[in-house]
Parts: structure tokens; sequence; C-alpha cells
């Protein structure tokens, strides 16, 4: 339910507007914030009380489920207000951006049912097999709904548009058989962390660096994309994002199985001659 149609529950006469403690309530968010985009210029109250409260009518709720949105997008606020500026037909730009919604929303039923379809072959006893054919799932049943150009924005806000535009060309230079190889190996290291971690195998043991090795020559294969080769500082950085960001994380079995990650990580750094 839309902001606007949530509270309009609460207002029935007239036409209503709503106060600044409301519409923060609702959006989930202060109204420090409300009044920094008024500030700003990005949302204007519909109307500021005799009491100095700021009011918000139907136009502005819609303007700021906008705002909202293209937040989650990962845009400032200052491209957001570039984006509100060149895109006057609001209507149309909710169709663009709900049909985008609806494509996120099927790429994340395909994400669950490929990260359940791995729970589960990771979980269950090795005799088993754990598809509706009776066999173990691929890499393209592992890797289904997961598409590197979903963090465009975000890599090229955090490391700029080159950075992107580098990564985007090497993957597509790429046969469709050497990105499977690529993303599988990632898959079978996932996997033998999450083994050894399950027999409680310490992150020091052979067993596990040599997880690690294979791990940091799979990450060299990106380096003339992503920095140069891994170095100590660069391997415990990864370590540090793995744990830090849920969809590394969720890579490695959640939380735990990224710290246990980071711990190996710190292990082979130790032993890194520079």
């Amino acid at each position: 339910m839309s902001i606007a149609a949530a509270a309009a529950h609460a207002r029935t006469d007239g036409e209503p507007d709503w106060s600044i403690q409301e519409i923060a309530r609702l959006a989930g968010t202060t109204s420090r914030t409300l009044r920094h985009y008024g500030d700003i210029g990005l949302l204007s109250p519909s109307r500021i009380g005799s009491n100095g409260y700021r009011y918000y009518g139907r136009a502005a709720l819609v303007r700021l489920q906008r705002i909202l949105l293209l937040r989650e997008l990962g845009l400032g606020l200052p491209a957001i207000a570039g984006v509100l500026a060149q895109e006057t037909d609001t209507p149309r730009a909710l169709r663009n951006h709900l049909e985008w919604l609806r494509d996120e929303q099927e790429r994340l039923v395909r994400q669950i049912a490929s990260v359940e379809l791995t729970i589960a072959d990771l979980e269950g006893p090795p005799d088993k097999k754990h598809t509706k054919g009776g066999e173990r799932p691929m890499a393209h049943d592992m890797l289904d709904g997961f598409d590197h150009t979903q963090y465009k924005e975000e890599v090229e806000q955090r490391w700029g548009a080159e950075a992107y535009a580098k990564s985007d060309a090497w993957w597509r230079s790429k046969t469709d058989a050497e990105k499977k190889q690529f993303q599988q190996a990632h898959v079978d290291i996932a996997r033998d962390y999450a083994a050894a971690r399950a027999t409680g195998t310490d992150v020091a043991s052979d067993k596990v660096q040599a997880i690690v090795q294979r791990h940091v020559d799979w990450l060299n294969l990106s380096a003339p994309v992503t920095g140069g080769r891994i170095t100590r500082e660069r391997l415990l950085g990864y370590g540090d994002m793995y744990v830090g960001d849920p969809r590394f994380a969720a890579n490695y079995g959640g939380l735990e199985g990224a710290e246990y990650v980071r711990a190996a990580f710190a292990v082979y750094a130790a032993s890194l001659v520079e």
C-alpha cells in the first residue's frame, strides 16, 4: 500500500493533508530527513500551519514515493533531484519504475529458489538427490536470478563509472562456458568452506588454507578490473566486506559463515610476503 493510501484511512473529509510526524512514521523515516528534503528543494510541504508545522498533501506524497523508490535504487539526493526534474510525467515515470519492480520481484523469486536448492543440496545426505529430476543442482540452477548488472548504480557510486565499465566489458568478453566455469568455481569454494565449518575444521588447518588459496586464485582471475592481484590488505578488505554486507555474507551461509571465511583470510594474509 502506498504512503498516501495508508494515511488516507485516517483522513476522509475534504482534501486531506498529513503532518510531518505522520508522514515520517508512515514512510519509515524521520521528521529531520523530511525537513532536509524541504530545505534542499527536493520535497516542499503543501502548507505550513499557524503552529509552524509542515503538512503534506497528496501531490507531495506522490513525490515522496518517487524519492523513496529512487533512494532504494541507490541514487544520491542530487541525482534524485535531477531525475525528478527531467521526468515530469509522473504516471509514466511510476509505470516505468513499477515495471522495474516487477522484474526485480521475478528475479528475487528465482534467487530464493536457487538458494533454497543449494541449501538443500549442502545440508542433505550425500546419497540423496535434491532436484525434481533426481540430479544435483548444476551451476545454472544455483546461479539462476543473479545478474551482475543489477549493481551498476552501486558500483558506479562507490568506485566510479570507469570501474563498472571495465568490469562489465571484462565479463561480457567471456563466453557462456567461461562465465559458468567462473561462477561454478566460486560455488565450489563456498560449498567447501561450509563443509569445513560444519565439521569444526580450524581455519588455520591445511585443509581450510587450501580452500583460501583456491579463493585467492579465483579472485586474481578478475585482477585486471578489480585493482590488481590480491595483497594482504586487499584480502583482509574482502573479508571485512563479506562480513559487513549481507549480500556477500549470504554466499557463505550468512554472517557466521562470512566470519569463518574472514578468519581464514586473516591466517592466510599473515603468511603473505610483500
